[in-house]
């Protein structure tokens, strides 16, 4: 039954396929930038506020996760050791295995951790996007991976998500009771998901895919060379019961219905984020890391230790204000 209720979600939504004009956005204010040192493998990949701490993941380390240092400008990321037990079988073939395994080899990471989130209780729930796989790191006690049934992962390649190489899982938020995920499907299908956690396995409570959708959008005008590209998710935050994604290639955020996944509002960072002294040299977005509160929202750029135009190379964090009226507010 969820197979073909997912396979009936693919064909309504595959009409999708030309570049779509979105409407211009409000812009969010820039307030703050701050370099991070410290990440042995660059590439910050997550954000997520546990309590007053808050916390990184790099998709090249699979041994350890980061609490940052926030007291100065340039924040100071200090290592925090996992002993990650073996990965569960979650239901992916065998041909994404065999590359994920090949990749990891060239550029490290094999679990490729792409997203951080923290439930009321302090535990952090980190996504492996290489595994289709979530680790719990509790408050105290040793990492396990979450049982989740592989209902789940066949019902999203049924509707089209998680089918490409290094196009899997690219964000993960959880409610403050710890009972319900949502998970982010990146892209050439890019989606959402949720489970709930049961007596015994995290499972879908009816259909595991809220949203699968193709298609393409334009990049913001600010960008050089602004084209038509892949819509995308790089990461998923949940605030007062709304969930935010960060959509990289247009440079937004969207808030969108926790049950639906329907957008409601979008704001743009492209105006400060784009200025000729922060652009990178890559043609598509950088940034993989949300983190939505009260105040604003803070967004991690993933340069892959690539330096832009002013020549810094450290993963950067930018803190934005909320907008007017807050992040309930219509324009």
């Amino acid at each position: 039954m969820r197979s073909g209720f997912a396979l009936a979600i693919l064909l309504l939504s595959g009409l999708a396929a030309t570049p779509v004009v979105a409407q211009p956005a409000v812009e969010l204010k820039l307030l703050s930038e701050h370099p991070v040192d410290g990440m042995r493998g660059g590439n910050l990949s997550g954000l997520a506020l546990c309590g007053k701490e808050l916390w990184t993941v790099s998709d090249r380390d699979d041994d350890q996760i980061y609490r940052l240092d926030t007291r100065a400008d340039t924040w100071q990321a200090e290592a925090v050791k996992l002993d990650v037990p073996p990965v569960p079988e979650s239901g992916l073939p065998w041909g994404l295995r065999a590359r994920t395994t090949a990749a990891s080899v060239i550029r490290g990471g094999d679990l490729d951790f792409e997203g951080i989130s923290c439930d009321a209780a302090g535990n952090r729930y980190i996504v492996s996007e290489a595994h289709a796989a979530v680790l719990q790191v509790p408050a105290t006690g040793a990492p396990q991976w979450l049982k989740i049934a592989p209902g789940m992962v066949r019902e999203a390649r049924a509707s089209g998500l998680l089918l490409h190489f290094n196009a899997l899982f690219e964000g993960l938020a959880i409610n403050p009771e710890g009972n319900q995920i949502w998970l982010a499907a990146e892209r050439e299908r890019r989606g959402l998901i949720s489970i709930k956690r049961g007596q015994s396995v995290w499972d879908c409570d009816g259909p595991c895919v809220l949203l699968s959708e193709a298609g393409q959008e334009m990049q913001p005008a600010q960008f050089p060379g602004a084209k038509a590209v892949s819509k995308d998710f790089s990461d998923l935050a949940l605030f007062n019961g709304k969930l935010f994604t960060l959509e990289r290639n247009v440079f937004q955020i969207c808030r969108r219905d926790s049950v639906t996944a329907k957008i409601e509002q979008c704001w743009s960072y492209a105006d400060d984020a784009l200025v000729p002294h922060r652009r990178y040299p890559q043609s598509y977005g950088l940034a993989e890391a949300l983190l939505i509160d009260a105040e604003g929202a803070w967004i991690g750029i993933d340069n892959n230790f690539g330096a832009r135009a002013d020549g810094e190379k450290r993963p950067m964090v930018y803190r934005f204000a909320a907008p007017a009226g807050g992040w309930g507010a219509q324009p």
